[in-house]
C-alpha cells in the first residue's frame, strides 16, 4: 500500500502471529484479540481487522484481496479519467460542429 500506517508492517505481522499462535489460551479468538491488542499497544478493533484481511487475503475466509480492492481502486481512478476525457471531446465536437456547420448564424 502506498499510504503510511500508524504501526509498523513488523508489528502488524508480529501481532496477528501472536494471535493465531495463542487462540487456544484463551476462552474465545475475541478474548485473545483484547489481551494481545493491549499488550501490543493498539486497539482490539484494528487487530481483528489485520486478522480478518490476512484471512481474505490466504483464501480461509471469502471477500475481496487487498491485490483484488487495489486493482478496482485503479480502474474506478482510469474510468473516472476516462469519463473526463469523454466529456472534453464530445464538448470539443458540438463546439467545431457549429463553427463548421454553414447553416447555423
Amino acid at each position: 500500500m502506498t499510504r503510511s500506517t500508524r504501526y509498523p508492517v513488523e508489528l502488524r505481522d508480529r501481532a496477528v502471529r501472536l494471535v493465531r499462535e495463542n487462540r487456544d489460551r484463551y476462552s474465545s479468538e475475541w478474548a485473545a484479540i483484547t489481551s494481545i491488542a493491549s499488550k501490543c499497544g493498539m486497539s482490539a478493533e484494528t487487530l481483528r481487522k489485520w486478522i480478518r484481511r490476512g484471512e481474505v487475503d490466504s483464501g480461509v475466509r471469502q471477500g475481496v484481496t487487498t491485490e483484488e480492492k487495489e486493482r478496482l481502486r485503479e480502474l474506478e481512478r482510469e474510468n473516472l479519467e476516462l469519463r473526463r476525457v469523454n466529456e472534453i471531446l464530445k464538448a470539443a465536437s458540438v463546439f467545431f460542429a457549429r463553427e463548421l456547420d454553414p447553416r447555423l448564424p
